[in-house]
């Protein structure tokens, strides 16, 4: 016998868990369609001259390379590699179809992507991510990149789990403000902000060590007034603004990183988001090199260990290695595997109840077709049924209905029929009532909307 094993980093959820998951995706979708994104799929596996457009990088080295039997066999190269994440694919699928889209191109995608993380917990090698990109032809207003905090708060307020703060940033500021420090290189410029991108996770002392290092090799001088500016942040919306007002002039860099930061501060207001839940914070740089303009991190105000749950930022040109059209956007990520593990490790989120509202008991093999048109009438007035379609002992029947997380169970024996009455047991308040069959689903609706609402507050 083959023991039953999933492999490392993978997350397989029991059905309760899993109809959480589902929900909160279901939350994320519902959010995407409400400001005005589409759906778009692209096939978990790429040809691997389109998906690997560069060399080197973490994220390219731990790719998963797809090859068939048969190619196997012959001893040939792979020609296909599974996505490790959805914005190269979105890249290829912008250049392919580059002619029928309608653009701003504004599309979401909810897919699993693949990377050869290395096996430990709280890291996945497959895992959902739930993208948006806004997509501009030859080029995009700086409004849209205030537009994703909006759909940010959007998102994490209905899921309900606590206060979180967008923290909002933009790299031309960052890169201006290393010029007039004398770092004016592109390349040493990126690595200064991976490493200020540390601060938060690393702390200061070791962001400080690291500048004066031989890789950076900064005056004692330089780093403190680096890390005097990232460690600035706002907690009002005025307060904001004053300290972008409070840069003052410089660079032609630094100037048009303050004016694009605080229109999205500014237009903020106009999407209805609180100020209570976006501040700027200028050691937000993402790792990523592709990212130019508007970046953004949103955490978790009562739990910050858990890092960032929502990311993204503006980059140039999506499709430069697929087109010759230049084609800007700005987008966000949610992590949606890891997400749902770190709040469930935490205790913000809960086993769900099951997606079956109701059971249709069977009390005696000779009821069964009226137990069969009793659940009929429950689906078609909109509560999710399912039917014991074998008489067993009333107590297995109400164990498994318990066991499976279904909050009532609906029995009709021949004395309830006698009288047009069904019996309705809540096995959630321990409770048992009786109700006339025409009114049955007016009644578990009733209950049903009361659940909500307690779930709401």
């Amino acid at each position: 016998m083959i023991k039953p094993r999933t492999p490392p980093g993978v997350m397989e959820l029991l059905p309760r868990d899993q109809i959480a998951f589902q929900r909160m995706l279901d939350v994320v979708r519902r959010n995407f369609e409400r400001f005005g994104f589409v759906p778009v799929e692209t096939p978990v596996f790429e040809l691997t001259d389109v998906l690997l457009t560069k060399t080197g990088g973490e994220t390219e080295r731990q790719v998963y390379f797809v090859q068939s039997t048969g190619a196997l066999e012959q001893g040939g190269q792979p020609e296909l590699a599974l996505r490790f994440d959805l914005t190269v694919p979105l890249a290829r699928y912008v250049a392919e179809h580059e002619h029928e889209l309608a653009f701003p191109f504004r599309r979401y995608q909810i897919q699993r992507v693949y990377r050869g993380e290395r096996a430990q917990r709280g890291r996945f090698r497959e895992f959902y991510q739930c993208d948006i990109d806004v997509i501009g032809k030859d080029s995009l207003s700086v409004r849209y990149d205030a537009e994703m905090p909006a759909v940010i708060y959007s998102v994490f307020s209905e899921l309900g789990i606590g206060p979180f703060t967008v923290q909002l940033n933009n790299r031309k500021l960052l890169r201006g403000f290393f010029e007039g420090l004398g770092i004016a290189d592109g390349e040493r410029q990126a690595l200064v902000l991976r490493e200020i991108d540390k601060l938060d996770k690393r702390g200061a002392d070791h962001v400080r060590a690291a500048l004066m290092g031989e890789s950076f090799g900064l005056s004692a001088e330089t780093a403190e007034q680096i890390l005097a500016f990232v460690q600035s942040r706002s907690s009002s919306h005025a307060e904001a603004l004053a300290q972008l007002d409070a840069l003052g002039t410089g660079s032609e860099m630094l100037n048009q990183g303050i004016a694009e930061l605080r229109q999205v501060v500014e237009m903020l207001r106009g999407y209805g988001v609180p100020e209570k839940n976006y501040a700027i914070n200028f050691s937000i740089a993402r790792g990523l090199d592709y990212y130019t303009g508007t970046v953004y991190e949103t955490t978790l105000d009562d739990f910050p260990q858990i890092g960032s749950i929502c990311s993204g930022g503006r980059y140039e040109n999506l499709a430069g290695h697929y087109s010759k059209s230049h084609l800007p956007g700005v987008g966000i990520s949610i992590g949606a595997t890891r997400l749902f593990w770190q709040l469930r490790e935490a205790g913000i989120l809960s086993t769900a109840e099951s997606s079956v509202e109701a059971l249709v008991g069977l009390m005696d093999e000779s009821r069964l077709p009226q137990s069969l048109a009793l659940a009929q009438v429950l689906r078609a007035g909109g509560i999710n049924t399912e039917v014991q379609l074998e008489a067993k002992k009333l107590a297995r029947q109400f164990q498994y209905a318990d066991r499976a997380g279904i909050r009532f169970m609906v029995l009709v024996g021949e004395d309830e029929a006698a009288r047009g009455v069904v019996t309705v047991k809540d096995l959630r308040r321990q409770e048992q009532f009786e109700v006339p069959e025409s009114e049955l689903v007016a009644a578990l609706k009733v209950e049903l909307e009361q659940q909500r609402a307690m779930q709401d507050r």
